[in-house]
């Protein structure tokens, strides 16, 4: 049956046009296939209702219905389609929301235990370069009183490779720890000892000292870290060289504090003199020596 005969005989039909109409008119917004399936029920319904119909209007009511299912399983796969992305969507908003809901229930505990791995280090549990930043630039803040400025100590182990090389690397990492635990007992409370990294440390005095004073906390730190240590069944024994600088007059920002402790370190160094101010303190070169 052609396109045409199809058409003549759905008009021949003629309650369902009013039926759909009716139905359409009170369905609710958004489910338009719920209409269309009571639509084509009442069709069917209708036809079956109506006196003895040719063979031909017959195949024609059939096959409108054809064209109706198919519609309506189309639209069904599209909405089966939908609610599977939807459903996807969901449980990605469910992950998120489980995540965030763990972020938040981190305690005030949990938040200090990650800063401090993250400002100290895992061999000494000193602070670390990054929070000896953090504190130095406090320490250098506008609005402080000049006898309140920064000195910094800055100190490298002569000799440590050797002691690497001879001895291994599990040997020169205690020797590390050791230096540490002298270190921090050989300066006041307030004031900062970290590890920068290899064998470096640096002092941080937040009050600072005049010069004489600095002179003999070099002294005191020399000879702490100077003193034999026993590793096992080794003894060691490693003297340190330490720069000193002082804010202002070497530096009043923290890089270039830092810089010139470390020329001053190697200053101390070169000339073997176990402690130096940097060149450009006046007091450098009649305090420069170990007492």
């Amino acid at each position: 049956m052609n396109p045409v005969s199809i058409l003549q005989t759905r008009r021949a039909l003629p309650a369902a046009g009013p039926l759909m109409t009716a139905w359409a008119a009170s369905e609710p917004a958004g489910d338009p296939g719920e209409g269309q399936l009571h639509a084509l029920a009442e069709r069917l319904r209708h036809a079956a209702a109506m006196p003895a119909l040719s063979a031909a209007a017959a195949q024609a009511a059939l096959l409108a219905c054809v064209d109706d299912c198919h519609d309506l399983k189309a639209r069904w796969l599209q909405q089966r389609a939908s609610a599977a992305r939807l459903d996807d969507e969901l449980q990605q908003a469910r992950a998120a929301l489980a995540q965030a809901r763990l972020q938040l229930t981190l305690t005030e505990a949990d938040v200090h235990r990650q800063r401090h791995r993250a400002e100290h280090d895992v061999l000494t549990l000193l602070p670390n370069r990054a929070h000896l930043q953090a504190r130095l630039e406090q320490a250098l803040a506008g609005g402080r009183p000049h006898r309140a400025r920064p000195a910094l100590l800055y100190l490298d182990l002569d000799g440590f490779k050797a002691v690497n090389d001879g001895h291994g690397h599990e040997t020169g990492d205690e020797l590390l720890r050791i230096v540490a635990q002298r270190l921090r007992g050989a300066i006041r409370s307030e004031d900062l000892v970290c590890r920068l990294g290899g064998d470096e440390f640096v002092c941080l005095l937040d009050n600072a000292l005049d010069a004489e004073q600095l002179c003999r906390l070099a002294c005191k730190l020399f000879d702490a870290v100077s003193a034999p240590a026993s590793v096992g069944s080794v003894a060691l024994c490693v003297r340190p060289s330490i720069g000193i600088a002082m804010c202002p007059s070497d530096g009043d920002t923290s890089s270039a504090l830092l810089h010139s402790a470390d020329a001053a370190m190697y200053r101390a160094k070169r000339r073997q003199t176990g402690y130096a101010f940097c060149d450009s303190n006046s007091h450098g070169d009649q305090l420069a020596g170990v007492a």
